[in-house]
């Protein structure tokens, strides 16, 4: 296989590190400014008598362009960092909606709202996040590796990975029988089922990407049917994500989905990498140690930010590699929560007075009934 070298990783793996984590920073910060430029335009729509539809206004589209451009960003970064440090790094998107939603999409702040319980422990978990993100970033594996069809076939081949896709199957079907069968519908068994999936799209969204760009510089890796197997196995396994959930969304609260959700995801895909690719081959135990409780903090951080505010209906979860595929199967207009977090739903009520919820509708309703004020 072409490997840039060993442990300690080359002057190149560090430049090629680089590359792919201010990639996925920049992606997941743009994906979350979209997200709530489009949750500013229903905002906008529905505190007016506007009859436009939200699709019709030039911020949603602008926001649409973002997150498109977002999710290039991401999806390039796999092509030149390791799965285990471009995944937790969608913990940026997280403390970005967190920020601008409190400073943007608030219409006025209240000093209360800063004691601890409320704004103060959002801001105490981005602080977390942040300092488990930077520990991530540099005790993260550095090693690099050119992602062409051989050695894409060849880690495909190799035990390791055998054997973890043999466990993996066998943990899933399980799984899906408990859920499914028994109808043990817990949130841990739903979100694990989820992250599953998740760790097989990121392996081959990584091999996807590492072959376009290698073929963009000249070394055409297209002839290889490995690239769209993969291809098909990347798209096939994010519907099927988005698909769940869809259904742990009606299901459980936002808050609840985002943290497991994080948390479950960023763990397989660590795992997945190491196997797939090898990304730990030769790591010492020091870095090993930091990465791990870099994680750590960066969980409890993420924990902090979802629990800090209650959230109700209808969430919408970014996804691990295409943030945006969960809309597909969302009926209504879902966009990021109002008071500023991780979370994304429907208008809050209680920033906007002008739109009011039919006090019959039940507060975990994946389908709020929105009344005219006047009414």
């Amino acid at each position: 296989m072409e490997r840039e070298g060993k442990w300690p990783p080359s002057d190149l793996s560090y430049k090629e590190n680089l590359i792919g984590t201010l990639l996925a920073i920049f992606g997941n910060l743009v994906i979350s400014i979209s997200l709530n430029m489009q949750k500013y335009s229903h905002v906008k729509l529905a505190g007016t008598k506007d009859p436009r539809s939200y699709f019709r206004t030039k911020t949603w589209w602008l926001g649409l362009t973002l997150m498109l451009i977002g999710e290039l960003g991401v999806f390039t970064a796999y092509a030149y960092a390791p799965l285990s440090l471009i995944t937790p790094l969608s913990a940026v998107s997280i403390v970005a909606s967190s920020i601008i939603g409190i400073i943007f999409l608030r219409d006025k702040w209240k000093p209360k709202e800063f004691l601890p319980g409320n704004y103060a422990l959002s801001f105490l978990g981005c602080g977390f996040t942040v300092v488990g993100i930077y520990l991530l970033v540099t005790f993260g594996p550095n090693a690099h590796e050119k992602l062409s069809g051989r050695n894409l076939i060849s880690h495909l081949m190799g035990w390791p990975f055998l054997l973890y896709l043999l466990v993996m199957i066998i943990l899933f079907c399980l799984l899906l029988y408990f859920y499914k069968i028994r109808k043990m519908t817990y949130l841990g068994v739903i979100m694990l089922l989820e992250a599953l999936l998740g760790s097989v799209t990121i392996v081959a969204a990584k091999g996807v990407s590492g072959m376009i760009v290698l073929s963009i510089q000249g070394n055409l890796q297209l002839a290889y049917p490995i690239f769209y197997v993969l291809f098909v196995i990347m798209v096939s396994t994010a519907v099927f994500q988005a698909m769940f959930l869809r259904e742990v969304s009606e299901l459980y609260d936002p808050s609840q989905i985002a943290s497991v959700s994080y948390i479950f995801s960023t763990i397989i895909a660590v795992i997945a990498g190491a196997t797939f690719y090898l990304e730990f081959n030769g790591a010492d135990a020091l870095h090993i140690c930091m990465f791990v409780f870099g994680s750590c903090i960066a969980f409890l951080g993420v924990l902090l930010i979802t629990q800090s505010k209650k959230r109700t209906f209808d969430p919408y979860i970014t996804m691990d590699v295409l943030p945006g595929l969960g809309s597909m199967f969302v009926k209504s207009p879902v966009q990021p929560d109002l008071s500023g977090s991780f979370s994304y739903g429907t208008l809050d009520h209680n920033a906007h007075p002008d739109v009011l919820l039919d006090p019959q509708q039940e507060p975990n309703s994946s389908r709020p009934v929105m009344t005219s004020k006047q009414d």
